[in-house]
């Protein structure tokens, strides 16, 4: 039997600090537009969409006078509300998904859970300040809301590795892989937990 249900979904969060825009379609075909105005996290979360194959428009106006965290905080939030969405009671959903991805000398592990149980264990060393307008505490802080948002359970490891660079797109593109096989539709009706429900 053919599955023809759409898991898409469009929403907005507007806030004192941002105003951000979100369409997600976890059946994509290469449609990705991110503008937040932190250029290294355009960069990141087009990254993860792409290697997912999810189509993802996602625009944010933020506080950037202010810092950039806001801004990243409240994509990543953003994001997660619409994937949760996406994947509603994740009935049918393969669930589980776990991938390695490398750039250059940094390797980087990422384990996803579509649990509903938020939690997420974010593990690496950065030694940089920023990159590209974005402060590296505030990746791995993107990832934590992310998986909050999303009610999903998120383990991203560091491997080995120099290159902050490196290191935070691997951790991106290695999410974005794990998160590709979670979304997966099996065939079967059933919701994926021995429970009945997630």
């Amino acid at each position: 039997m053919k599955e023809t249900k759409t898991r898409r979904s469009e929403l907005s969060r507007k806030t004192k600090e941002s105003d951000i825009q979100v369409r997600l379609d976890l059946d994509g075909s290469g449609e990705i537009e991110v503008r937040t105005g932190i250029a290294f996290l355009d960069h990141m979360i087009s990254s993860l969409a792409f290697h997912a194959g999810f189509d993802l428009t996602l625009c944010a106006v933020g506080d950037l006078e202010v810092d950039d965290h806001h801004t990243a905080e409240d994509s990543a939030v953003a994001l997660g509300e619409a994937f949760a969405v996406c994947v509603g009671d994740r009935r049918g959903l393969a669930r589980f998904g776990s991938a390695y991805a490398p750039l250059d000398e940094a390797l980087m592990r990422a384990v996803v859970d579509l649990s509903g149980r938020p939690y997420a264990v974010i593990e690496w060393n950065l030694s940089r300040e920023s990159i590209g307008g974005l402060a590296t505490e505030n990746a791995a802080h993107w990832f934590r809301s992310f998986a909050n948002a999303g009610g999903l359970t998120l383990h991203v490891d560091l491997l080995r590795g120099e290159n902050d660079h490196h290191k935070i797109e691997a951790a991106f593109k290695a999410t974005a892989l794990a998160l590709r096989q979670a979304v997966v539709r099996t065939g079967i009706s059933q919701i994926p937990s021995t429970k009945g429900v997630l």
